[in-house]
């Protein structure tokens, strides 16, 4: 696996908007992969194709619908446009929003954009947009490799957290991300420093 491959083909950006009760930032992926977009579409939303690269995923999985990602958040579906996006609440240690695009490139090429917002809090002050954005980075990374060989675990690796190919992918991603906060009009040395906590964080290690 080429790593710098795998992170050059992530476009990241930040959008902050301001909120009634402050400012709510969103962390924003976009990713082509070599699938068609209605592909990628059951890919995202069919619970049997979810469960090969991503977890299994309970629930009533339609607008309006409640779901259940195994040993993590649960949320509701707020709007579902088939084959194109749907919008779901991401209600783990507060409330956020998760929204989802499948865009056609060709019969054979789409790109997948999610974008997670949430208010700006000590959380976000502490770990700026890497902490959502590795996450994320990582799932994606998961579906191209299952796209490719069918196993989404990185080069087979069923340690993949454990391997210096990961420790490697999370340092360079969290360097993107801190990017990403700086052009979105984040203070450089916080946003450098948030990034390299979030990365610390990933990979075990303290600062």
């Amino acid at each position: 696996m080429d790593l710098n491959n795998q992170v050059g083909a992530v476009d990241r950006t930040v959008e902050v908007e301001p909120t009634a009760d402050g400012e709510e930032c969103a962390v924003v992926l976009t990713r082509d992969f070599g699938a068609a977009a209605e592909e990628l579409w059951r890919l995202c939303t069919d619970r049997e194709r979810l469960a090969r690269w991503f977890v299994p995923v309970t629930g009533e999985l339609e607008e309006e619908g409640t779901y259940q990602v195994q040993d993590n958040t649960a949320g509701r579906i707020l709007a579902c446009d088939p084959p194109r996006s749907f919008r779901v609440t991401w209600e783990f240690s507060g409330y956020s929003e998760l929204e989802v695009h499948c865009t056609a490139l060709s019969d054979t090429r789409g790109r997948l954009r999610v974008a997670h917002a949430a208010p700006v809090d000590e959380h976000w002050e502490k770990y700026g947009p890497a902490a959502t954005g590795i996450g994320w980075e990582q799932a994606l990374l998961g579906l191209d490799r299952y796209l490719g060989t069918g196993d989404p675990n990185p080069d087979g690796d069923t340690r993949w957290e454990e391997s210096a190919a990961y420790r490697d992918f999370v340092m360079l991603s969290g360097q993107r991300w801190g990017e990403a906060h700086v052009a979105a009009g984040g203070e450089p040395t916080a946003a450098e420093a948030s990034a390299a906590r979030t990365v610390a964080f990933y990979t075990g290690r303290e600062l």
